[in-house]
C-alpha cells in the first residue's frame, strides 16, 4: 500500500492507495498532477527517514507529501 500525504492549513489528509488497483493508481496520479499544478511541492520520504524532493508521481514510493506553497507577507 502507497500513501499520499496532503498538507494543508486544516492539517492533513492521507490517501491510501494499492498500485496494482490501476483505477486507484489512475486516481493517485490524477491527485498528484493537480496538486502540483495548483503550487504544492511534492516529496517522497526514503526507507532511511530523509525527505527527498520530486518532480514525477513515482508508483512505488510508500509515502509521498505534498506540502502547500508557503505564502509570506
Amino acid at each position: 500500500m502507497a500513501t499520499q500525504i496532503v498538507l494543508d492549513h486544516t492539517g492533513d489528509t492521507r490517501h491510501v492507495f494499492e498500485a496494482s488497483d490501476a483505477e486507484a493508481l489512475g486516481k493517485a496520479e490524477a491527485l498528484f498532477k493537480a496538486l502540483v499544478g495548483s503550487g504544492s511541492t511534492p516529496a517522497v520520504r526514503e526507507p532511511t527517514g530523509e525527505v527527498r524532493i520530486t518532480r514525477s508521481f513515482d508508483p512505488t514510493a510508500q509515502e509521498t507529501l505534498l506540502y502547500p506553497r508557503l505564502v509570506g507577507g
